[in-house]
């Protein structure tokens, strides 16, 4: 496994265990020169829209993966995260529905699997 991806799947189980919505996560790097990979997620409101920039930050800051840039936190509705060779994108639920950014970088054949989420059926029940 890539640096590269080893990357974009931590990023993801971060975002994961932080309640993200409908994470993915693409190897776009046949598709474009901007990055390698990017992770697409929803934040159910502004306020964890932020709560997710800060979390993927602060947890790679400390694992030595330094943030080159950061556009859109500050309204909490579309939220980039600009690691290089990886792009995490951060929405608001109005925001992933009107962008579809998936759409645009999903052909089918190029998402990675997370082996940290649990299919729903495979979720134990807690009353």
């Amino acid at each position: 496994m890539s640096d590269e991806r080893a990357l974009a799947l931590r990023a993801a189980e971060i975002l994961y265990d932080k309640k993200a919505l409908d994470i993915i996560a693409l190897d776009v790097s046949h598709l474009t020169v901007i990055t390698d990979y990017m992770v697409i997620c929803t934040g159910r409101n502004a306020q964890q829209v932020h709560a997710l920039c800060d979390e993927v930050e602060d947890t790679l800051a400390e694992e030595g993966v330094l943030l080159r840039k950061k556009e859109g936190q500050n309204d909490g509705r579309w939220a980039i995260l600009d690691y290089g060779t990886l792009l995490v994108h951060i929405f608001h639920p109005e925001e992933r529905n009107y962008y579809r950014l998936e759409r645009l970088w999903d052909e089918g054949t190029n998402r990675l699997e997370l082996p940290f989420i649990v299919p729903d059926e495979e979720k134990p029940f807690l009353p």
